[in-house]
């Protein structure tokens, strides 16, 4: 698109260059809406051009909020399969965060994140997967529960060919510098600082 001499736009065809690669790094975070709802939409995205997908998420307490992609993600792979396998496969790690569970031990968090991170590992074996989604594992790097030395040794021994997104605020420099793709959320405005709370099928 590009403006004519009386300033109306004007729509000029481009070529769009297709590239069938995948094997990249993404990268959402910031503290601004949209990080999950992105992931979400990817995944609903690869889905759709019949990519295998693994939905992973970390800090996500299904019996505290019921989390309405956790619903979705559960339900589909009884109803999307190809040559008789789901096309995705949904996780949840770590589930609970002392910001809102504040009985829960640091012990406790490292333990359950080393079973995703052995369950990343897995995935990375098996290698049935397009993509792998880690939802809100960067909350573990920004709050030290894993390093991101660690979590940069684990990806870097992923598929050539299997795409990785990552979400969460708070993502150190050195993970930023591995990823091919990082989108900064900048939060502009938002309801919660009027005092609106979370809204069911919105927010989660």
């Amino acid at each position: 698109m590009k403006l004519t001499k009386n300033h109306s736009c004007k729509f000029v065809p481009q070529k769009i260059r297709v590239n069938s690669r995948l094997g990249l790094i993404q990268i959402y975070t910031g503290d601004g809406k949209g990080k999950t709802t992105t992931a979400v939409g990817q995944a609903v995205r690869a889905l759709g051009q019949g990519l295998k997908v693994c939905f992973i998420q970390f800090f996500k307490d299904p019996k505290t909020f019921s989390y309405g992609e956790q619903k979705i993600f559960h339900s589909l792979p009884r109803t999307i399969l190809v040559r008789g396998l789901p096309q995705i496969d949904f996780h949840t790690f770590a589930p609970r965060h002392p910001h809102f569970f504040k009985k829960i031990s640091p012990k406790e968090i490292r333990k359950n994140l080393e079973e995703g991170l052995n369950f990343i590992k897995k995935i990375f074996q098996e290698n049935r997967h397009n993509l792998l989604i880690l939802d809100e594992i960067i909350i573990a790097l920004r709050d030290k529960f894993i390093s991101p030395d660690e979590l940069i040794r684990i990806l870097r021994k992923k598929p050539k060919d299997m795409e990785i997104i990552l979400t969460g605020r708070g993502t150190p420099k050195k993970l930023i510098n591995f990823a091919d793709l990082v989108t900064e959320m900048k939060k502009i405005k938002h309801p919660y600082d009027k005092g609106v709370k979370a809204r069911k099928g919105i927010e989660y």
